[in-house]
């Protein structure tokens, strides 16, 4: 079996390595698509990064009161540290994703704030999910109180996109408990674009790093179209017909968990 992806997330910051472009250089090489997460607190090393097939941003709050309160950040200056985050996300060539964890009762209010953010750094995507409950820790006050159903992470997918006219419901996927908003440039010929030609980015960062920089490409020129079935609205709501579906024997909805 070969790798073909590579996710950098989840443990720790990994934009603060100091040999980042050096790794995904060699996941590129390789074959391997590189999907980097960052929290949004090293702007210069965001700019100083090297394309990746996606970059992520963790977007957890709209304003500073309730970004301290989620994230614990480190720095004094976070707030701004996340800020310039954002406008150096902007400048980025390939696929950029804001992602935003909803915790229901702490960030689910802040519409008008979230608008206003995406407006600094243009995200390619805004990937909205609903908080996953882990269990009790004396690091985290969350409780399954904090989890929202999935149609009200729907909701709030329809009333973010009312204040961003470059922006639609593109894609949802109800088991995970997550929305996908589009910019209506991956939009194309009647059809979302939202998927990754991955044999097309692996073509066009070889051409970039062989002209060493010189031959630069954008988010559009990788695109590949949505699965009918992933599409917001369809029936499947996200779940491939071709693999096998499992419920719960209950009768009780429990389409948020």
């Amino acid at each position: 079996m070969q790798v073909k992806h590579c996710a950098l997330s989840l443990v720790g910051e990994p934009i603060m390595y100091p040999e980042i472009n050096t790794l995904v250089k060699l996941l590129h090489a390789k074959g391997i698509s590189s999907f980097l997460v960052t929290n949004a607190q090293f702007p210069d090393a965001i700019q100083k990064l090297e394309p990746v097939t996606q970059l992520y941003v963790s977007v957890d709050a709209s304003n500073e009161q309730s970004l301290k309160k989620i994230d614990r950040p480190l720095f004094r200056d976070f707030w701004q540290r996340f800020l310039d985050s954002l406008k150096a996300l902007d400048e980025k060539g390939q696929r950029t994703v804001y992602r935003l964890t909803l915790v229901k009762a702490w960030n689910t209010d802040e519409l008008e704030g979230y608008a206003d953010l995406v407006k600094i750094g243009n995200p390619d995507f805004i990937e909205i999910k609903g908080v996953t409950y882990c269990g009790t820790s004396s690091a985290s006050k969350l409780t399954m109180q904090n989890v929202p159903w999935h149609n009200e992470v729907v909701d709030f997918s329809k009333e973010l996109i009312t204040y961003l006219p470059d922006y639609e419901l593109a894609s949802e996927h109800e088991h995970s408990n997550c929305i996908l908003i589009a910019n209506k440039k991956f939009h194309v010929n009647g059809r979302w674009h939202t998927w990754i030609d991955y044999s097309k980015f692996h073509y066009l960062i070889k051409r970039y790093e062989e002209s060493e920089g010189a031959e630069t490409f954008t988010s559009l020129d990788y695109i590949c179209p949505t699965p009918e079935w992933a599409v917001y609205g369809a029936k499947e709501r996200g779940f491939d017909p071709k693999e096998i579906r499992f419920f719960r024997k209950t009768k009780k909805d429990i389409s948020g968990c």
